[in-house]
């Protein structure tokens, strides 16, 4: 008897991601001012940005979502991070120069940068918890 593996769905894309900060204010003002995200929504444990309006940012406090979040639809399991994580912003050719003198001029440094081998070309810098964060553009990777 043969057996059938039933075929997969297609994941369409990732649409949250998630960073836990020390100091949700801080990370608020970085985000918001700095970045030029656009606020979503927040409370004192979490708040969520717009990224292009196709992807969303939240950021949680650390340790206030160790335990389930009740919601008039349902539960939202517990989940937390710790350490330095990475995220990638994709932005448009020939603007990194721009991004570099905008975040120098808020004291943000950059810590490293790289011409990719498609032609794309990434800087690096950190928030102020740590996450270190990179500004990409196309050519860095092959759907990229």
């Amino acid at each position: 008897m043969a057996w059938r593996i039933p075929k997969m769905k297609t994941i369409t894309g990732i649409t949250e991601t998630a960073l836990y900060t020390g100091d949700l204010p801080r990370a608020v003002h970085f985000y918001g001012t700095i970045l030029g995200l656009k606020s979503l929504t927040g409370d004192a444990r979490f708040h969520a940005f717009s990224v292009a309006d196709r992807h969303v940012l939240l950021l949680f406090l650390k340790g206030t979502s160790l335990t389930p979040t009740r919601l008039p639809g349902g539960v939202v399991p517990p989940h937390d991070g710790t350490g330095p994580v990475h995220i990638g912003f994709s932005v448009a050719p020939g603007t990194l120069e721009e991004w570099e003198a905008h975040l120098q001029m808020h004291a943000v440094g950059i810590e490293g940068r790289v011409t990719w081998e498609r032609g794309g070309e990434s800087i690096y810098f950190r928030d102020p918890d740590g996450h270190l964060l990179e500004m990409l553009t196309p050519g860095v990777w092959a759907i990229f």
